[in-house]
């Protein structure tokens, strides 16, 4: 873990990604389709792509969109704060996903591969570049409430060794430890702990040097001595009361308010990969009553991300972070129907074109990339595919994603596996 050389200078050190778990609607936050309102109760002239559930006709926004900054980057009224920020969004408003279900597109947005067990993105972020900070985790992961779907498959390690999966953090409790469990051992001093892995170590060396190398145990021996370590450095780190009351203010009270300040103290610290979850059921995921809903949701973020961006921008850490903000998939630019054939105001699963947006780490702000059709069913311009996505993830850390590889089973395996290109387009 201790920091490592890319193949060549990235602009960005750090990342932090919010995951909007479920898939939240880009018809409804970053990709307005007036189209829809002409054609609102009708059936669209495109036919229908394959959708998990019967959807029937168009369904217009009931958000409005205003255009922010000086790039006139339109952006819903669901996003007033962040969308102040405009110009420092690159909005991409053409991915593609693979499949219309959750569990898939979860691990395909977070691993690169919708099938097979992969590592994830953080776990190969500090692999090739470590972390500035021995005693904290490298990639940390907040999910509030319990595990996503797929669960610890998101945040994965896969081949690489077992140190370089994300470390999970229940934000729902705020008590340190509550948030990490057994940060603090109750029976015995930190020097006797130490002796204790001392003897430990002894043993395990004994042992490597009769049966060899075994990155299973290497990898449990590793955990032992961040954890030992991690008591006083998580402790603060997790310590709110160390900001201001006007901090605390900005980023809000509730739990996403907390965990995004939590995570912009823990970037500050050295951790090379913070992903912070929304919901740990699917709650973007508004098969019905989509207005209620995502505005509830939308509020929970939108001042902790936009608090965020600000703070970072004046720390001078937005330069070299990467922000990363959207869900596995978007929704039909049509109305779910039950199965009586009625609306119910939502919308399905839209695998097939989608939005997401990238901050600060090289990116060039108040930037569209690609385009869904007049209706936003599926993406036509510029069609950027998760493999796109992650190859510029990795171009903006410093690696060729072509030539970043781990060998395993007898061949070299990638992120991207054989495909991607990076969106130069949104660069900086």
């Amino acid at each position: 873990l201790a920091p490592k050389r890319s193949h060549f200078p990235g602009t960005a050190k750090r990342v932090i990604h919010f995951f909007l778990n479920g898939g939240p609607s880009h018809v409804d936050t970053f990709d307005p389709k007036p189209a829809l309102q002409t054609y609102a109760g009708q059936p669209l002239p495109t036919g229908h792509l394959r959708t998990e559930r019967h959807t029937g006709a168009a369904f217009p926004s009931p958000f409005t969109f205003t255009r922010h900054g000086q790039s006139g980057l339109p952006v819903s009224e669901l996003f007033p704060k962040i969308g102040a920020c405009a110009d420092n969004l690159a909005v991409i408003r053409s991915m593609k996903a693979e499949l219309p279900n959750h569990e898939p597109s979860l691990v395909l947005m977070n691993c690169g591969d919708s099938i097979l067990s992969r590592p994830s993105v953080g776990s190969w972020a500090t692999y090739g570049l470590g972390t500035e900070n021995q005693n904290l985790p490298a990639f940390i992961t907040m999910c509030p409430g319990g595990y996503p779907i797929k669960d610890a498959q998101n945040w994965q390690a896969g081949f690489l060794p077992g140190i370089y999966q994300g470390t999970f953090i229940d934000t729902q409790h705020t008590e340190i430890d509550k948030l990490i469990k057994h940060i603090r051992n109750p029976s015995i001093p930190l020097a006797t702990q130490r002796a204790q892995l001392e003897f430990v170590a002894d043993l395990n060396r004994a042992h490597s040097l009769e049966r060899g190398r075994n990155p299973a145990m290497e990898a449990r021996i590793q955990t032992f001595e961040l954890a030992y370590r991690m008591q006083m450095e998580a402790t603060d780190a997790f310590n709110l009361a160390a900001e201001s009351h006007a901090m605390r203010e900005a980023y809000g009270d509730g739990v996403h308010g907390r965990q995004t300040l939590i995570a912009r103290r823990l970037l500050e610290r050295g951790v090379r990969y913070v992903q912070l979850w929304h919901g740990a059921g699917q709650p973007w995921d508004n098969h019905d009553k989509i207005e209620a809903n995502h505005r509830r949701l939308a509020n929970e973020l939108d001042q902790p991300v936009a608090t965020l961006l600000t703070d970072l921008k004046q720390r001078g850490m937005l330069d070299d972070t990467l922000v990363i903000f959207g869900g596995e998939f978007g929704r039909t630019p049509t109305v779910e129907l039950n199965p009586n054939g009625q609306s119910i105001l939502g919308r399905d699963h839209n695998p097939y074109g989608f939005s997401m947006w990238l901050a600060g780490g090289g990116i060039k702000g108040g930037t569209t990339h690609g385009a869904t059709d007049e209706f936003g069913f599926q993406a036509e311009k510029q069609i950027t595919s998760v493999h796109d996505l992650h190859a510029t993830i990795l171009h903006l850390l410093g690696f060729d994603h072509e030539a970043f590889t781990h060998r395993y089973a007898g061949r070299d395996f990638r992120l991207t596996d054989v495909s991607g290109q990076v969106i130069r387009e949104i660069l900086a």
